[in-house]
């Protein structure tokens, strides 16, 4: 038997892995997993190079509980290790064994997707454990079996083992702090949490299943009645992963419904099934597999986020993959896995590193150009899902501008009358009508069908296209559309009269003369509150409305972009709603108001509060008095 101290590069290394190292406790058991993974990857990938000649298909991992005498167990049946590889690798934290293993055999083949370090990441378990045992034979016969005792200080023993079969086996005794870590549940929850696809078989446990080989038989009792017998059940081992995922598989290797069994399989409680797939498969200049899901999408972008995995070789990481997928796809579902990514020792922080900004790249391009093969090879049903992806293309168009470029040739702008058209398209179609004097293409907008519905009828009635845009980053978006178009403006239907959105001639003349539009805009002024509403006369077609409330493109739209983040006027998200009191001198009614006197008041507020409800800005008490007022000039 042997004692003696670890060899650690700082004084007394476990309480800085208890304590800073891994902020998350529970972390321990990937780490510990991940290594007999490894060690399990490298008996295979010596026995698929003639260098181990002993059976290792059925090579598995187990994970046993003793609650009673407080030891959790994590077995493997790789690599193993003699009494010097201990010395070396578990003593020396500056030796990596994967590291040495991949530049020994740096030149085969399969070079089996070594996961981890039998380093920092093994002295995790101190952070669970009082004492750690480890009881390890190596693969090579001539070899003794070790057991490496340690109780959290520099001091260790390591003496032989009786143990005889080939692999590892590591012991933690748990502290009391840590006693949660012997229930099934718990450890069951972080095996399917980081463990769900290691590319080892991992077994916890038996299960009862129904035998397959036994086929029920039919029971006939006196009175002819017949019955099944019951069905005989056996015990199997339970294996909690899945060690072959989709995502590590070829596309040639999958069809739609092993695409779709698979989103199940990572998201079991979401219940409708994605729109598409992306599959990512590279291995130049980096290595990165994965399978991103567009899924139905709100038009809440931030309750999207966060749906996406990390692994680093099938070994869970996060679910926050920010710096790595764009912003604007963290929206989307799915699995992204590279041996590339670099993270911390702790593999919780992803490190700034120019491969990463590839990766990002990469994936970005990836997704446009599945975009534009839908758009190009299924243009009708892309139009059906368009109201379920549009939130992550136009966030796309904002943020990224590769993506930007790309989205021009399959990014849709639906009309109130449901056509759909992209921008070169829509351009195209709207050139001829609706070209104001100016030479400018003015593109007409809504934001809400039903709300709108009186503005876009009569911009219709005119020969005049209206877009249909009510994603929330809209104002972004059209806002980056003019910036890159030349002699293109969006306007919200309702942000001016018709003929002033699009003029197309000089002014209109009035019917009133100069006196008259004095002594009408002030009957207005003593009756609509100033502070609401700024009163503008304008001449317009007697057929149009009376009056018309607007809010000026301009202003709202910066108001809009500061509520939604970026861009805007700094402080206008804070000012009170003012609007536009747009009142036609060439209606009929404002002779009605000059000439009355003791209806002036009821016609200017009956016609302010038609107005009002054309812009949903009428409730409360002023639409009780809106009704009676109604009623009470239809009586007289």
């Amino acid at each position: 038997m042997a004692k003696g101290k670890i060899n650690v590069a700082v004084e007394n290394i476990f309480p800085l892995i208890k304590r800073f190292l891994y902020s998350d406790h529970e972390i321990f058991l990937r780490e510990l997993i991940s290594n007999a993974t490894d060690a399990t990857l490298k008996l295979k990938h010596l026995s698929s190079i003639g260098e181990y000649k002993g059976n290792v298909d059925d090579a598995r991992l187990e994970i046993k509980i003793d609650k009673e005498g407080k030891k959790l167990h994590i077995i493997d049946q790789g690599i193993g290790m003699s009494q010097d590889e201990v010395k070396k690798y578990i003593n020396d934290i500056a030796f990596s064994g994967a590291e040495e293993f991949l530049d020994k055999f740096k030149d085969e083949k399969n070079d089996a997707g070594i996961i981890g370090h039998f380093g920092l990441g093994f002295y995790s378990a101190f952070m669970v454990a009082k004492e750690v045992e480890i009881h390890t034979k190596s693969y090579r016969e001539e070899d003794d079996a070790a057991h490496w005792i340690c109780d959290g200080s520099p001091e260790y023993t390591l003496k032989k083992s009786k143990k005889e079969d080939r692999g590892t086996e590591i012991i933690l005794h748990i502290d009391d702090d840590s006693l949660e870590f012997l229930e099934e549940n718990r450890i069951n929850e972080l095996l399917t949490k980081y463990n769900k696809f290691m590319p080892v078989p991992i077994k916890f446990g038996t299960e009862e299943v129904a035998d397959p080989d036994h086929e029920p038989a039919t029971i006939t009792d006196a009175e002819g009645k017949e019955t099944k017998e019951p069905q005989k059940m056996i015990t199997v081992d339970r294996i909690i992963n899945n060690p072959n995922p989709a995502w590590t598989k070829q596309p040639s290797e999958l069809n739609d419904e092993e695409y779709k069994s698979f989103y199940r399989e990572l998201y079991p409680m979401q219940f409708e099934e994605p729109l598409f797939h992306i599959h990512l498969n590279v291995d130049y200049p980096f290595n990165l597999t994965g399978i991103l899901y567009f899924p139905k999408l709100t038009t809440n972008m931030d309750v999207q986020k966060d749906k996406i995995q990390l692994y680093q070789n099938q070994v869970f990481v996060t679910d926050n993959v920010e710096g790595i997928v764009p912003d604007f796809l963290q929206m989307l579902r799915g699995v992204i896995d590279s041996p590339d990514i670099p993270l911390n020792v702790s593999r919780s922080y992803l490190q700034a590193d120019g491969a990463v900004k590839k990766i990002s790249s990469y994936i970005t391009k990836k997704v446009a150009d599945k975009l534009s093969s839908l758009f190009k090879n299924d243009r009708e049903g892309f139009e059906k899902k368009w109201n379920d992806i549009k939130i992550v293309i136009e966030y796309g168009m904002l943020s990224e501008p590769k993506f930007f470029e790309k989205a021009q040739k399959f990014a849709l702008y639906p009309t109130a009358k449901d056509a759909y058209f992209t921008i070169e398209e829509l351009k195209e179609k709207l050139k001829p009508s609706q070209t104001d004097k100016d030479g400018n293409l003015v593109i007409l907008y809504a934001n809400n069908k039903e709300e709108q519905h009186s503005f876009i009828e009569e911009a219709e009635a005119k020969g005049y296209e209206v877009l249909i845009l009510d994603s929330p980053i809209v104002p972004h978006l059209i806002q980056k559309l003019e910036t890159e178009g030349e002699k293109v403006k969006f306007a919200r239907v309702d942000a001016d009269p018709i003929d002033k959105l699009i003029q197309k001639e000089e002014d209109q003349i009035s019917k009133l003369s100069d006196d008259d539009q004095a002594k009408l805009k002030g009957y207005i002024e003593e009756i609509v509150p100033k502070e609401k509403y700024s009163v503008q006369l304008e001449a317009m077609d007697s057929a149009s409305n009376p009056f018309i409330i607007t809010q000026p493109e301009f202003m709202r739209r910066m108001k809009e972009m500061q509520q939604t983040g970026g861009g805007g006027m700094m402080g206008m998200g804070g000012f009170p709603e003012m609007y536009n009191l747009v009142v036609n001198t060439n209606s009929d009614l404002m002779q009605k108001i000059l000439k009355a006197k003791g209806k002036r008041t009821e016609y200017i507020n009956q016609a302010l509060d038609l107005a009002r409800l054309s812009q949903n800005l009428l409730q409360g008490k002023e639409m009780t008095d809106f009704i009676k007022r109604s009623y009470d000039l239809m009586n007289n």
